[in-house]
């Protein structure tokens, strides 16, 4: 009798499986089985334009086609991140990339694996009434940030110091995701250390703005992608897939703003009948983010050295760390 049994199960089995496949539904089932869970921290929350590689990624099933399910999370901004993925709480997360400079400098083990644009995030933005040519008409102004934990802020800083400004000659107010652009709008504020999806809610709640890309000054960096050493050695394989899967999004809003657009508020509902305002921060990215990196994800190394020089002189960080510690670009195509 289990002579007779076990062709048959296997018979059953293969017939099964072959009507899966059939059917187009064998794949999606496995995948499904086998997706392997991860938690992504993020330094704001992620309906904000800012993530939208992430989410369309997420969107077009790049994560899922990784063989992965990514949980995105909100930390209290790029530092707070780096600690949380340095103490193991995280694999993986989202920053600016010079943040591995401060999170070096502080004990935490984390490199930027890639960075998504040769450009600033960081933009100054300005009241066009007041007439701030550069930061040096900020003194005695008051100036929103997100937080003072997070890169934007130490962007700002390193503008004001290209003018010969500490932080005690500006008013800076930490506002948080959403008041870092409300105040401003409000006219409360003088300026804010921003982000180009912020600087749009700001331009459609009335503000008439004047754009500072940080880069004229301060040369620091556009989102990264952060993971700990530990993991870079132990689960190589994992970091590749998370940074393969969110460059595609990035490419994405590269190639076609529009139809970014529409993939992305079809995945992020909050922003239904706010698309024009979408494709315009998907633009702004374009213009002062993305644009102009030769191999998209890659570190540039000489940016980087100098970033930290300028930590270390202004005090920011105690002492510099190697350069090669601060980053790999194994994961990105120039790295391989």
């Amino acid at each position: 009798m289990p002579q007779v049994f076990r062709p048959l199960a296997r018979t059953s089995r293969r017939r099964l499986l072959a009507l899966l496949m059939a059917s187009g539904t064998a794949f999606p089932l496995l995948a499904h089985a086998q997706a392997q869970e991860v938690t992504y921290l993020l330094p704001a929350p992620a309906t904000l334009p800012a993530f939208g590689p992430w989410m369309l990624a997420q969107a077009k099933g790049y994560y899922e086609q990784e063989g992965l399910k990514v949980n995105f999370v909100t930390a209290r901004g790029g530092v707070d991140v780096a600690k949380q993925i340095g103490a193991g709480n995280a694999v993986i997360g989202g920053a600016i990339g010079d943040t591995p400079i401060i999170a070096r400098a502080q004990g935490i083990p984390v490199k930027a694996v890639a960075v998504l644009g040769a450009g600033s995030l960081t933009q100054l933005v300005s009241h066009k009434d007041e007439k701030i040519e550069s930061p040096r008409e900020l003194k005695g102004k008051t100036v929103t940030v997100l937080a003072y934990t997070d890169t934007t802020y130490y962007a700002l800083v390193g503008m004001l110091s290209k003018v010969s400004l500490t932080k005690n000659d500006v008013n800076i107010q930490a506002a948080g995701p959403g008041g870092v652009w409300q105040q401003f709008a409000a006219k409360r504020a003088s300026a804010m250390a921003t982000v180009p999806d912020w600087t749009v809610s700001a331009m459609e709640a009335g503000a008439q703005v004047d754009i500072l890309p940080a880069d004229i000054y301060f040369k620091s960096m556009a989102q990264a992608i952060l993971a700990s050493d530990e993991t870079i050695a132990k689960n190589p394989q994992l970091i590749q897939k998370l940074v393969r899967a969110t460059l595609k999004g990035m490419k994405d809003i590269m190639a076609d703003p529009k139809a970014a657009t529409t993939a992305y508020v079809a995945h992020v509902p909050v922003h239904k009948g706010k698309e024009a305002s979408i494709q315009k921060a998907f633009e702004l990215f374009n213009q002062y983010v993305y644009a102009a990196q030769k191999v998209p994800g890659t570190m540039d190394e000489a940016r980087l050295a100098e970033l930290q020089k300028f930590y270390v002189t202004n005090g920011v960080v105690p002492r510099e760390t190697p350069v090669k510690e601060l980053y790999t670009n194994q994961f990105v195509p120039s790295g391989r």
